[in-house]
């Protein structure tokens, strides 16, 4: 895998692969051939717009692999590209917008910016502006081993998202170790599931590509739940794909609810984004097919930075992150200076796969690359991790928390002080404290203090916010927010309890919201079910499990008691297993049927009409 940039990686694929499948999708496979001609016309329909070395290339596609050909579309035009995420609120891809100032936009999605334009359809088609089909030449532009590859936004921890600039060096250089690291060849198939403007769909093309192997796109963006997960996979006969750690969790619980294994032609599970746990980490090695490969990385760093794929001893306390990538410097420091193997310290990461730094952001770029003060090479960076580590007996790195107060939820970075500044903004909230539910840390909890004090409930106790209550708090966040940064648990609370360290006490918070009153007090009573053969006790029962709820009513909505997407793909799993009705339900339609009785309501019509 030689070249001086990311095209040399796709050409030689091409060039030596031309009939082997590029892109899969449900309706169409694309060889090398194809895609290459088709990528080719985009390129040239992007330069005669203005594409070119040193612009971006804007993309807002509701279809991956419309996304995929685009970004190697804007790399053939010399641009780099960038991915507007459909999920953001409006205010905020309106920002992103102006920010990247994309020479030009491609989309068909209705978060797409006025004047994006669809330059061929991938069936090779007449284009939604009435483009020829492929034909055109590539542009000759060639670009910079410093010019941008692409701009992705991070989840903005302390305040407004920060484009990373990653460079086309860099991405190639990433490109090449993760296809070795991982051995892909060109009978690999790696499934995309990642959120188009996430980091981790960069690794779910390029390494494929530069190996020559396929990409296999879904139809649209929406997550897969775990069963429909599965289907995937043995349908496309995908080898490799990558989860979050919470995803996989949920992929894994399915597999051994059912006494099901991995497909057939699964080989490679990657899993990153927080914490992993070491006891589903060995129950899965003991028991299914499929290799894991634990990743760690940042977008700062060009997706992932380590690798770890060996079994777990059974000793081990933590999964370790694994061994650096080729190109990848990893050392663990205090002050700037390495400590000793097996000492903690904080994690810095260096070598040419760090991005540039942060668009139009100097001050930020400066903080957090900063010189390496023992580097032999002029000019050497370190990104600063913010993570705590060390290395192991065995050379591996291993994670030890955070330098900071900073979190993950659901593979993003946040600082809570973002999101408790936003709930102490808004009209009546004093104060406001924000973390990770402590049983499965996949949603938000969110405590405030009133600023009328007659408005608290009893000192240590803690009141639930329902209904129009916790509408107030959460309508003005999720209009500045992203969804997985969106508090779904509100506690009311007469003040935040502090620890001997002056700290709030989270844990004393969490013991007051289990017990309902505070603490000492009875548990919540588990609320009546409907009679036999009614099918919303079926359906109620359901909802208490997957959000451990015992005292959840029929009318108490999913949303209002903390479920979000993975738990609404767990929830959608087990009724699938019970109603027959829920088969081909996707978790979306929790949306429109939020409620044990609403959600019986609709698997009842469902299995009205289909007798």
């Amino acid at each position: 895998m030689t070249g001086t940039d990311v095209l040399d990686l796709w050409d030689a694929s091409a060039r030596e692969h031309p009939d082997a499948p590029a892109l899969v999708t449900a309706h169409r496979v694309l060889s090398y051939r194809d895609a290459d001609r088709l990528t080719d016309a985009w390129a040239a329909s992007l330069a005669a717009r203005g594409a070119r070395p040193g612009e971006l290339v804007g993309l807002a596609f509701g279809d991956p692999a419309r996304t995929v050909l685009g970004m190697l579309a804007a790399l053939k035009a010399g641009a780099g590209f960038t991915v507007l995420d459909e999920r953001l609120p409006p205010a905020a891809r309106a920002e992103l917008v102006h920010r990247t100032a994309a020479a030009v936009w491609l989309g068909d999605g209705g978060h797409a910016p006025e004047g994006a334009y669809v330059p061929a359809a991938p069936d090779g088609g007449e284009g939604a502006d009435g483009t020829e089909g492929p034909g055109a030449a590539r542009p000759a532009a060639r670009a910079a081993a410093s010019d941008a590859a692409y701009v992705l936004f991070t989840s903005g921890s302390t305040g407004r998202p920060k484009g990373t600039v990653v460079e086309r060096d860099a991405l190639r250089r990433f490109a090449g170790a993760v296809a070795g690291r991982l051995g892909l060849t060109p009978r690999d198939r790696w499934l995309q599931v990642a959120s188009l403007g996430f980091d981790v769909l960069i690794e779910e093309v390029f390494p494929a590509f530069a190996a020559g192997a396929a990409v296999v796109c879904r139809e649209d963006s929406r997550a897969l739940d775990a069963e429909e997960l599965h289907i995937a996979l043995s349908r496309t006969r995908t080898t490799v794909v990558e989860l979050s750690t919470q995803y996989w969790l949920e992929y894994a619980r399915w597999l051994e609810h059912t006494g099901t294994t991995t497909p057939a032609a699964l080989r490679t599970v990657v899993v990153g984004g927080e914490r992993m746990d070491p006891r589903p980490y060995r129950a899965w090695q003991a028991r299914q097919p499929a290799g894991l490969a634990h990743v760690y990385g940042l977008t700062e760093c060009t997706v992932s930075s380590t690798f770890y794929t060996g079994l777990l001893p059974d000793d081990a306390e933590e999964v370790p992150l694994g061994t650096p990538l080729r190109d990848v410097e990893i050392s663990i420091r205090r002050d700037g200076r390495r400590v000793p193997d097996g000492e903690t310290g904080e994690i810095h990461i260096g070598g040419p796969l760090l991005a540039r730094g942060f668009l139009d952001d100097e001050a930020a770029t400066a903080r957090r690359f900063v010189p390496d003060p023992e580097a032999s090479r002029p000019g050497a960076r370190l990104y600063v991790t913010g993570d705590l580590g060390r290395i192991d007996a065995d050379g591996q790195l291993v994670f030890r928390g955070r330098a900071d107060d900073q979190i993950k939820i659901r593979g993003h970075r946040l600082e809570p002080a973002r999101v408790e500044r936003a709930l102490c903004a808004v009209a009546g909230v004093d104060q406001a404290v924000v973390f990770p539910d402590p049983e499965a840390g996949t949603a938000l909890w969110a405590f405030t203090v009133p600023a009328d004090p007659a408005a608290a409930p009893l000192p240590g106790g803690a009141e639930r916010l329902t209904g129009a209550d916790r509408d107030a708090l959460v309508a003005p966040l999720e209009a500045e927010l992203p969804d997985w940064a969106v508090p779904r648990v509100l506690y009311r609370v007469s003040a935040l309890p502090k620890n001997p360290h002056g700290k709030v006490d989270k844990r004393r918070l969490a013991t007051w919201a289990t017990a309902g009153t505070g603490a000492g007090a009875p548990p919540v009573p588990r609320a009546p079910r409907p009679g036999p053969g009614d099918p919303l006790g079926g359906v109620l029962d359901l909802f208490r499990e997957v959000l451990d709820a015992p005292g959840l009513g029929p009318d108490d909505d999913f949303f209002d008691h903390g479920g979000q997407s993975l738990l609404a793909m767990r929830l959608l799993a087990r009724l699938r297993e019970s109603h027959p009705a829920a088969a081909g339900l996707r978790a979306s339609a929790l949306f429109a049927s939020p409620t044990p009785r609403l959600l019986a309501k609709a698997l009842t019509d469902r299995e009205n009409a289909r007798t």
